[in-house]
């Protein structure tokens, strides 16, 4: 009995705690919440901040607001842009202490500078806004509002880090993961107002800075005069690709650089100071590539084929890189890379917020030596188009096999695809310099069975050279060379077409001489120079042309055979 009469007194008990804990209750039936009374600042109150004293503080207090119901309350300060209806998006909201069950909140001087710099308010001028105590109980709320004037600091605050946020931008427009931009030093060494960051952007989007991972923070946008912009409208993308963009503080500008690619030039690739071998951006700053690298010895990281533009390594440091015409205002001497090893190897840009820098790391997935076959053919979707000459553990063409880009190429030791297939990393024939007379190139050589492309239409010239695990190659541009002084020539370059020609429309003056030249290789003149269509010899046997008698437009083509030895040309007036 005794039991029962405690587990009775124990659930009253709890009855009435419950009963009267009224925070946690469904809002039943019709009630109220009364707004709170502002008791200080006064409205239309204006304060002067003084940098001087930034921790001297203004203390916002009120009389707390009523529940009908009598259920719990909490509050908040909420400041807007005067006018503001509902408060519903504020310019900063900042809880009373106590979980918010407080009447007043101090802010410093130096805290309400700052949230005015998030919101672009300019420095040492009086700006109004609006402020209120919002209540809150339940799902309800209820505002105290009134106006109130800040003059900022004199003197802006300047970021110390900065991050790159947008539609357009990697981090898919998600602040919290905001991609952050290098902080550049001074001549001094020490750190200066200037970010840089190398990232991808998509056209037709936008972009903004920002100076934390989550709001509130300063937001810059930027105008069409590359002048940055705080709380400015996002920037918006031209053209999509990889860029460096930096921003400088100082003057508040930002400028672009489409990176249209990361090179390796120098004594390790094929071509040596005159070769390039590009890097394949991976994303996040990074770009890399497996190379294969004959020579040890110097090299620089290039971009867009511009000498202007070359990172080099920073003098003292293992694996750090700058860009030469940066270096010296950022305190830094520089030399060039340098490599001491052969074989294949993954290179690797590392352009991210996390430092400069590259590495040189074995690439395993490319044998060094892959077992030399007896026979190599070249298919073409499936169908052999070419067998190779074998000389020792190299297999070669004499002939120029016109190749397409639209079509998977395979390399196998059995004319019908069914034996051990070669691929190569990378595509076929593509240059830094695709333009050049004569261009060759490389690629590594593997055991897979990925269908090998190729960069461009082209008549390519290939040695597969088993012992190194590569296959070289070589393409040709042609010129219609055409004069009557022949030392005031023009050289005009043709365009390829599949397969084996080349063409170009031009001006061509009557009775000029011509030849179709890649200097200095060849020199394809015609026994039958007056004619508008003839034949075409390389070296001696061709006499230089003079088939325009009549000055005019002409669409000038050449067909040659798989040596290049021999072809016809056309000139058709256009």
């Amino acid at each position: 009995m005794k039991n029962i009469k405690n587990i009775v007194a124990i659930l009253i008990l709890a009855f009435t705690i419950f009963s009267c804990e009224k925070d946690n209750l469904d809002a039943l039936g019709k009630w109220d919440l009364i707004p709170a009374v502002i008791e200080q600042p006064a409205n239309e109150t204006s304060v002067v901040l003084d940098e001087t004293k930034p921790h001297e503080t203004v203390t916002f207090s009120w009389l707390p607001a009523k529940s009908t119901a009598g259920y719990a309350i909490t509050y908040s300060i909420v400041f807007d842009t005067i006018g503001s209806a509902d408060f519903d998006t504020p310019i900063i909201e900042i809880p009373s202490s106590n979980g918010g069950k407080d009447l007043s909140v101090s802010l410093s001087y130096e805290k309400i500078n700052e949230f005015l710099s998030y919101s672009g308010y300019p420095v040492n001028d009086l700006s109004t806004l609006a402020w209120a105590v919002k209540a809150k109980s339940l799902d309800k709320l209820a505002y105290a509002e009134n106006e109130i004037s800040f003059k900022r600091f004199p003197t802006e605050l300047i970021p110390k880090k900065l991050y790159i946020s947008g539609t357009a931008t990697e981090n898919n427009n998600v602040l919290s993961n905001a991609i952050e931009m290098q902080r550049l030093k001074n001549s001094g060494g020490a750190l200066s107002n200037i970010h840089e960051i190398y990232t991808s952007l998509t056209a037709g989007n936008t972009y903004k800075f920002y100076s934390e991972k989550a709001l509130p923070c300063h937001q810059y946008g930027g105008s069409d005069n590359n002048k940055l912009v705080k709380s400015g409208n996002p920037i918006t993308v031209k053209e999509s690709g990889q860029y460096r963009i930096s921003v400088n503080l100082d003057n508040n500008t930002y400028n672009l650089l489409k990176i249209d690619k990361w090179s390796v030039v120098g004594d390790p690739i094929s071509g040596g100071w005159g070769g390039d071998q590009p890097l394949t951006y991976q994303g996040g700053g990074i770009w890399k590539a497996s190379l294969t690298l004959i020579n040890p010895g110097n090299f620089v990281f290039r971009a867009n084929g511009n000498w202007d533009y070359l990172l080099k390594k920073v003098v003292g440091s293992t694996n750090k890189v700058i860009m030469e015409t940066q270096a010296a205002s950022q305190g830094a001497s520089v030399q060039d890379l340098n490599s001491t090893v052969v074989g294949n190897y993954f290179v690797t840009l590392n352009l991210s917020a996390t430092g400069y820098t590259y590495t040189v790391e074995i690439d395993n997935t490319v044998p060094v030596n892959i077992p030399t076959p007896n026979e190599l053919y070249l298919l073409a979707n499936g169908v052999s188009i070419q067998q190779f000459t074998k000389d020792g553990d190299t297999f070669s063409s004499p002939n120029f096999i016109p190749l397409q880009s639209s079509v998977n190429y395979t390399l196998n030791t059995q004319a019908n695809g069914s034996g051990t297939s070669y691929s190569v990393n990378g595509q076929l024939g593509v240059a830094s310099s695709p333009d050049g007379d004569k261009v060759t190139g490389l690629n590594a050589l593997n055991t897979t069975n990925t269908a090998i492309k190729v960069g461009s239409d082209r008549g390519l010239k290939l040695s597969i050279d088993f012992s190194q695990a590569r296959i070289n190659w070589t393409y040709y541009n042609f010129k219609l060379f055409h004069w009557q002084n022949y030392d005031t020539r023009d050289e005009y370059t043709m365009t390829y077409q599949h397969p084996n020609k080349y063409t170009t429309t031009r001006t061509i003056n009557a009775n000029y001489d011509m030849k179709f030249i890649s200097p200095w290789d060849f020199d394809l003149g015609s026994s039958t120079p007056n004619t508008m269509t003839g034949n075409l010899v390389n070296g001696s046997g061709g006499s230089n042309l003079k088939s325009v008698t009549t000055t005019g437009s002409y669409k000038v083509t050449i067909t040659l055979n798989n040596t290049y030895q021999a072809g016809t040309y056309e000139f058709i007036s256009q």
